[in-house]
């Protein structure tokens, strides 16, 4: 792909290398990004001294220097360097942000590149992109494509359900499973106010809020996320193979979203288990469905830190990049 003006890589002697900031590479999504970005060679990484890292000069100066900057901060803190960025006028970096201080703001690009048939376009041509969270990546693949299909009426009652590994609950959490302080398993946001319910509604399509409710278990990472309907509810009254086509259908020819064929999911012997995909960048999507009693449980399965984090993130700095999909 022939660079853009937008694109033409700031790296000074490496033309063909657009140069990449990871600001807050400590945490798990920053960690992950920067172990992903060690297995290619088409982008310039750099850093910023330890003791400069709150420096806004310092900042200011790296920023002017590359490409793009990915922030991996806390939301507070990614609103101040966006603001930072703002300022910089011709000389600013693309920005992708992986909090959830944008994920519904207008101006900014969603990140879910299979969210419509023209969203990685969108990616592509954004200044600002944010990068999706992980029980989101997985709800929104499931319902979209069913209320998009007029499948799933936008004011159903939907519920959510989810478990992820413990490495999605940032340091604290992951401390305590791992000093055998937490309890095996638990539920969480019971307060109705976690933090990615608005980003699944918006670009779920759906009128009504749905229920999500969250869960960890005693392991480190792998996610399911789930969503039971009576099909009988459902506009026309669909099957399970009706939902698995249109699920099919718009993922046909997708690179990481895989829609498992209907029989894969009866054999399951009717389970279904949450680390296969772990380290990579896939997302499964499974319909089981009962005719006999007029139900369906759709289930996605992923990595929280692949697809639901630094995988994601990768493939949409590719994406911003102008950089050949790998």
């Amino acid at each position: 792909m022939t660079l853009t003006d937008s694109h033409r890589p700031k790296t000074a002697g490496a033309s063909t290398k657009p140069a990449v900031f990871v600001d807050g590479g400590s945490g798990t999504t920053g960690l992950g990004i920067a172990e992903r970005l060690r297995l290619q060679n088409d982008v310039v990484v750099k850093n910023i001294a330890d003791d400069k890292r709150k420096d806004p000069a310092a900042k200011r100066a790296l920023l002017s220097e590359v490409d793009l900057v990915i922030l991996c901060l806390p939301d507070d803190a990614a609103k101040e360097t966006v603001a930072l960025i703002d300022s910089m006028g011709a000389s600013a970096p693309k920005v992708l942000d992986a909090s959830t201080a944008f994920r519904v703001a207008p101006d900014w690009a969603y990140g879910f590149p299979e969210l419509t048939p023209d969203q990685a376009d969108k990616i592509r041509s954004a200044r600002k992109v944010s990068n999706p969270g992980c029980y989101p990546t997985g709800g929104i693949a499931l319902l979209r494509p069913l209320v998009d299909a007029g499948l799933l009426p936008a004011d159903y009652p939907v519920t959510i359900n989810a478990v992820s590994g413990y490495s999605g609950g940032g340091k604290t959490m992951i401390a305590s499973f791992e000093d055998g302080s937490a309890p095996s398993f638990e539920l969480y946001g019971l307060g109705f106010e976690h933090k990615h319910l608005p980003e699944t509604q918006l670009y779920s399509n759906l009128t009504r809020r749905p229920i999500f409710v969250p869960s960890v278990g005693n392991y480190r990472q792998g996610m399911l996320v789930s969503v039971p309907l009576h099909l009988d509810t459902l506009t026309g009254k669909p099957t399970g193979a009706d939902l698995h086509a249109a699920l099919a259908k718009r993922y046909a020819g997708s690179k990481y979203v895989a829609v498992m064929p209907l029989e894969n999911a009866a054999t399951q012997g009717g389970r279904i288990e949450p680390e296969a995909l772990n380290e990579t960048n896939m997302l499964e999507l499974y319909v089981f469905a009962s005719e006999k009693h007029r139900q369906a449980v759709l289930v996605a399965r992923l990595d929280n830190l692949g697809k639901g984090a630094s995988g994601a993130a990768v493939q949409n700095m590719r994406l911003m990049l102008g950089l050949a999909d790998t």
